[in-house]
């Protein structure tokens, strides 16, 4: 039998707000919003995984999911209720499938955790550009219908010469010492798809360049590298520019 003095102050034809102001309603948009973003990615990782989806097709909408993702967290107030990443999957995710953990749901856990999704937030480019070398074989046929480049190398002099520019402004910006991850950062992720664009040869020091996209990726927007790190970044650069100029040859 329902308490009665619960039940006289409970309309249940009365619709629930979430919110009580249009900030508020906007922040639980954005939060929402990044929510479906997670659930989509991990669904594209695995199509892609599965040969489901064509190389271009993947990495057009994975690109755009990254740049949405990006976009909401630019919102002070979305970043702020954000915190990060694991903390957004624990206070959201998990609790939006707990009401469910009584059913016969399988891989759960996967679902909750998103792990693909994840791991393409953390790197924050498309498996096509942040792997090229694994790329699935129904799209190389390009590559191999070049006899007169080497294996793994196809791309025109223009090409090439701005992969080489690439490397040259992102050098000389950290020469001027451009250190913040919103200056660097773009110009890093424009030199990398440059690179690829060119060969999908795992060369020396392209691994440094990934690591280094990856790890300006987790650096607030105004954040800048410090002079130890700028010198090693320099360093390491330099010596992926020389092992990508050895795979021209």
């Amino acid at each position: 039998m329902p308490h009665t003095s619960l039940s006289a102050t409970i309309n249940l034809d009365e619709e629930v707000k979430l919110s009580n102001t249009a900030a508020e309603r906007d922040l639980y948009d954005s939060l929402a919003e990044i929510y479906s973003i997670i659930i989509t990615l991990e669904g594209l990782e695995k199509a892609y995984i599965k040969d489901s989806i064509p190389e271009a097709e993947y990495t057009e909408i994975c690109s755009r999911l990254l740049k949405q993702y990006k976009s909401n967290l630019s919102d002070e107030r979305v970043a702020r209720e954000f915190v990060d990443l694991e903390t957004f999957k624990r206070e959201w995710d998990v609790r939006s499938f707990l009401h469910y953990s009584q059913s016969n749901i399988p891989n759960i856990d996967s679902q909750i955790e998103c792990p693909r999704a994840t791991e393409r937030l953390r790197v924050n480019l498309p498996a096509t550009i942040a792997d090229p070398s694994s790329n699935h074989p129904q799209n190389s046929t390009s590559h191999a219908t070049s006899t007169s480049a080497p294996s793994g190398l196809s791309a025109s002099g223009s090409q090439i010469l701005l992969a080489t520019e690439n490397f040259i402004t992102f050098l000389d910006a950290l020469k001027l010492n451009m250190l913040s991850k919103d200056a660097l950062h773009p110009l890093l992720a424009e030199l990398i798809q440059s690179v690829n664009a060119v060969t999908d040869r795992d060369f020396e020091g392209r691994a440094k360049i990934i690591s280094w996209l990856i790890r300006l990726n987790g650096m607030r927007a105004q954040e800048e590298l410090g002079d130890g790190e700028a010198r090693e970044l320099i360093f390491e650069m330099e010596g992926a520019y020389q092992g990508f100029k050895k795979t021209l040859n």
